[in-house]
């Protein structure tokens, strides 16, 4: 099937390199402009970018593509089905009306649960149990077209985002498939969503990841693995912004109030709401390394009372 892919992040590769593989024809690779990354601020290409290149295929990075000659290209084009994956920008209408199959959306929630730019963060910082993709037909709305397959799975009591984004864009790319095959043989119904059943995953910000001591621990520690590795977890020690990279809920409580730290020999909690605790078992002071525990209370005798989050960042 001639098709024209559209994606940037790491999510997407598997769902390009899995179309490669089964043998349709990618006849253009839409991806996000080249950006600046690390200190150096050198210029990095999009992990999609790296993985058409890798297979000769023709890239386009237009900085917007609903301008008027970007829609003629892609019109000129004429692709049976456009794949998007994590595209980064708003599909047109004027897009949308081109294929004949549609377009196709790897979407990482169980629609109508969690439209919107982070899925996955927002499942697992919410404490979900489980989650799943959808292979959506994509409409005017924000994750609101016709749903076309779906696959879920648990999980992990301690899976993190990375983790789970690595399985869902596997399970993704598989599911993609099917429904391309479907699509073809004219054989794949549309299920419209109960859009009063929706909820939204919106774009994180750095503020997300701000500790709220006075909330449970688990709260906290959801929180800590669906942020990862970023907005992560931090909160302020002595006036300095401070990461929790590690943790787990202690299965002591804390008569203290939320945020108070509790050193022991070589470990570290931090009260948190309800009278849970938080084990804290690495961090890192910005600017710092990233250190255990035992190297954190060797390097700040800690105060009675001392807490967390007191200080303005």
């Amino acid at each position: 099937m001639r098709l024209i892919f559209m994606g940037t992040p790491a999510f997407a590769v598997p769902t390009l390199e899995a179309c490669i593989e089964a043998g349709h024809e990618i006849a253009a690779v839409f991806t996000q402009p080249d950006r600046p990354k690390g200190r150096g601020g050198a210029l990095a290409q999009p992990p999609v970018k790296e993985c058409a290149l890798a297979h000769n295929l023709p890239v386009h990075q237009p900085r917007r593509v609903r301008f008027p000659e970007v829609v003629e290209e892609i019109r000129a084009i004429a692709p049976r089905a456009i794949v998007v994956v994590g595209y980064g920008q708003i599909i047109p209408q004027s897009i949308i009306d081109i294929p004949p199959l549609g377009i196709l959306n790897v979407h990482a929630s169980l629609l109508p649960l969690y439209r919107g730019a982070a899925p996955i963060q927002w499942a697992i910082a919410n404490g979900e149990t489980e989650t799943g993709v959808t292979i959506m037909r994509i409409d005017a709305g924000l994750d609101t077209g016709d749903m076309l397959l779906t696959a879920s799975t648990a999980i992990g009591p301690e899976e993190t985002a990375p983790e789970l984004s690595a399985r869902l864009a596997t399970t993704g790319a598989a599911l993609l498939l099917d429904a391309l095959r479907g699509l073809d043989a004219g054989t794949l119904p549309a299920t419209p969503q109960d859009h009063a059943r929706h909820t939204l995953a919106p774009i994180l910000t750095k503020e997300d990841g701000r500790i709220d001591w006075t909330t449970p621990a688990q709260v906290i520690y959801n929180r800590l693995r669906g942020f990862n590795p970023w907005p992560g977890a931090w909160t302020t020690f002595r006036g300095q912004q401070l990461h929790i990279l590690a943790a787990r809920p202690s299965p002591e409580p804390a008569a203290a109030a939320p945020g108070t730290l509790l050193p022991a020999k070589n470990s570290l909690r931090a009260a948190c709401g309800d009278g849970t605790a938080l084990d804290i078992l690495e961090l890192q002071l910005e600017g710092r390394k990233r250190i255990p525990t035992a190297a954190f209370l060797n390097g700040h005798r800690l105060t009675d009372n001392e807490r967390l989050g007191d200080s303005p960042t």
